[in-house]
């Protein structure tokens, strides 16, 4: 079907490829099957990129809004404009062959222009409409977004009609879980620190977990030089308390003035050093105190994603935890303003997005926080996330939430066990994407699988927890950390060129081949970074003889790793309250020793012997060096247990 272009544009394709200008016939779209027709805007720049109209027949709305309808009240509504970079549910994949040959620094620079034009010209249209609902107070808390083109606002429900009739509105979405910003008032004033003098990294100066072993990032480093160098990294969390690992390497917007009170960048956001939090429009980003011991982990949260990305040692406390100690960070806090935060990281040139949390029944909405990132791995984003840790209370095809259910754009990472086991609570694909504007049916996930338990913690006080994090929440930073030191090797890395890489020389680890609990298998970093270097050299016409091949000590020794397994402490690192285990008196770090008088050494043995009891069976706990014994019945025993290895936590 061939739409109309309401711009009077003669329906011609503009696209803008290394630098020259090319029109095709709109006819041609039809031919290759396409279901949307780009066109250019009357009196648009000719270097601005081709768009697309959204596809359907008037205005869709979203069934949400319309179940809730006949009640009084306001709801929060995202709205989509129609046109759009990508106008329908298969665009994403179409038009990344379209841009196949291009650099990722132009193309980042062409999206966002076009973006943004598209944007200012959609709400030049609405904007006399729209002030008729504002002066009316039918619509208020009106947020405009350009990585999406369309606004976020809160509307009264008996006005939904007169939104649909506001030109250029395409889509209505209840934005579920959303509220308006307005509501979370907060001091302005944030902290800022000075610039500190880096010395050059050096891989033996410090100790490094063993992840950054197992992950071969080390070797990275070693044989390549290549440390992050360059990258940006943003951390989208809710808390962030600062400390020596995570400020020496915080990222400084150079446009700003700490701590003057002014939107020097013009930006519309007011001392954006490091980052801001876009929720309470304010550059405050710690929120809570970290508190004392492992009371402090929950807050600490956001700083441990970027210590695992990026966190430098110092002389005080002799630990580096990042696979990518020489990038740089950023953090936000964005959950009711995500597209904010994202235009801000793409307009500070950021390189990964890491999202280590995990957001259920978004129901149709999920459709925009998956447009927000495909138009956002356009402009240059890769946005990474665990996989997240439902396996043992939510069923496939749910475990994987958003945004790490989103396909193709978002890099969701299971995780394993020090010894290569898979975790009991890590997340399984595949997804189900039934939406009304994207309908992929099943999708396979996750992509990869990194380390998710018994990862070593530096506190603020510069105390170690050797095994004191536990959690797809780590898994998805390692991805970025692998990302960062791939982008170092070469910033113009495309994101599906990308993905290809980091998936085709994974470790399998799980079931033979790709399967939907490790997705390819464990991240190899040495071998996705060299073959990166590979692909460069090629692309710039040197040789690519240094970075051909396979070589002794490029895969992980697997059958080594595995064999930790039998020496492993089954240590028992969450209690739910109320459950048996709290009931027979189990707490957390207890030891698990024996289970109807048999050794154990997995998970799997502790569940084994108790489906061959008859009823109730012994578990001998060990706890400060001292044994007890308690009896527990068939049934859940209501804790999380994680392999604590006797190999070295740092080297």
């Amino acid at each position: 079907m061939v739409m109309s272009c309401r711009l009077g544009c003669a329906g011609e394709v503009r696209s803008r490829r290394d630098g020259a200008v090319s029109v095709v016939g709109s006819a041609i779209a039809v031919m290759l099957g396409m279901t949307t027709v780009a066109w250019a805007a009357e009196g648009e720049s000719p270097d601005r990129l081709s768009t697309e109209s959204v596809v359907g027949e008037g205005v869709w709305i979203d069934p949400g809004l319309t179940a809730i309808r006949s009640r009084s009240g306001r709801a929060m509504v995202t709205v989509w404009f129609d046109r759009q970079f990508l106008g329908d549910g298969e665009a994403y994949g179409r038009r990344a062959k379209e841009f196949a040959k291009w650099k990722r620094s132009d193309l980042r620079k062409a999206v966002a222009a076009t973006l943004k034009e598209i944007s200012r010209d959609s709400h030049r249209r609405a904007a006399a409409k729209l002030k008729e609902l504002q002066s009316s107070v039918k619509l208020t808390d009106l947020q405009k977004h350009w990585i999406v083109n369309g606004f976020t606002a809160a509307i009264s429900l008996d006005a939904l009609d007169d939104l649909s009739k506001v030109p250029g509105v395409k889509k209505i979405f209840l934005a579920r879980r959303r509220r308006p910003v307005r509501s979370r008032p907060m001091p302005s004033k944030g902290k800022a620190f000075p610039e500190a003098e880096r010395e050059k990294f050096r891989a033996d100066r410090y100790k490094h977990p063993w992840y950054a072993r197992y992950l071969l990032a080390d070797k990275v480093w070693r044989e390549f030089g290549v440390a992050g160098q360059g990258t940006l990294n943003v951390v989208h969390d809710f808390n962030f308390i600062w400390f020596d690992q995570v400020t020496g390497n915080l990222y400084r917007n150079p446009k700003e003035i700490p701590s003057n009170g002014k939107d020097d960048d013009g930006n519309g956001y007011i001392d954006d050093v490091h980052g801001y939090n876009f929720d309470a429009d304010s550059p405050r980003l710690m929120l809570r105190a970290a508190g004392g011991g492992r009371q402090a982990i929950g807050q600490l949260h956001g700083v441990l994603c970027a210590s695992i990305i990026c966190g430098t040692g110092s002389e005080k406390v002799p630990y580096e935890l990042g696979l990518a100690p020489e990038a740089r960070w950023a953090p936000v806090i964005g959950g009711q303003r995500l597209e904010a935060a994202v235009e801000w990281a793409v307009e500070q040139g950021a390189d990964t997005y890491s999202m280590s949390f995990s957001i259920p029944g978004l129901e149709e909405y999920r459709s925009h926080w998956r447009k927000v990132m495909e138009h956002g791995s356009f402009c240059g984003i890769y946005f990474v996330s665990g996989a997240g840790n439902f396996a043992q209370q939510v069923p496939v095809p749910v475990q994987m939430r958003t945004p790490e259910d989103i396909p193709e754009v978002v890099f969701a990472a299971a995780g394993v066990q020090r010894d290569l086991s898979r975790t009991p609570f890590s997340s399984k694909g595949p997804v189900a994407w039934s939406t009304e504007h994207y309908r992929d049916g099943r999708v396979r996930k996750p992509e990869v699988c990194a380390f998710n338990a018994g990862l070593p913690v530096v506190l603020p006080d510069g105390r170690v927890i050797e095994a004191g994090a536990n959690g797809n929440s780590f898994a998805g930073p390692m991805f970025c950390g692998a990302i960062a030191l791939m982008l170092s090797a070469d910033p113009e890395l495309l994101p599906w060129d990308l993905k290809e890489i980091i998936t085709s020389t994974a470790t399998d680890v799980g079931p033979d081949g790709r399967d939907d609990e490790t997705g390819y298998g464990l991240i190899n970093v040495y071998r996705s970074v060299k073959e990166v270097l590979r692909r460069k050299a090629v692309r710039e016409g040197q040789d690519d003889r240094p970075f051909r091949g396979r070589e002794p000590g490029d895969e992980l020794d697997v059958e080594r790793i595995g064999r930790l397994a039998e020496r492993v402490e089954l240590a028992v690192a969450q209690v739910r309250p109320g459950s048996q285990a709290a009931k027979v008196g189990i707490r957390r770090g207890d030891v698990l020793v024996r289970a109807g008088g048999k050794k154990l050494t997995s998970a799997a043995a502790l569940r084994k012997a108790r489906e061959q009891a008859a009823g109730p069976i012994e578990l001998v706990i060990q706890r400060a060096g001292n044994e007890r014994t308690v009896k527990v019945k068939p049934g859940p025993l209501g804790i999380v247990i994680l392999g604590r290895f006797p190999e070295p936590v740092f080297e």
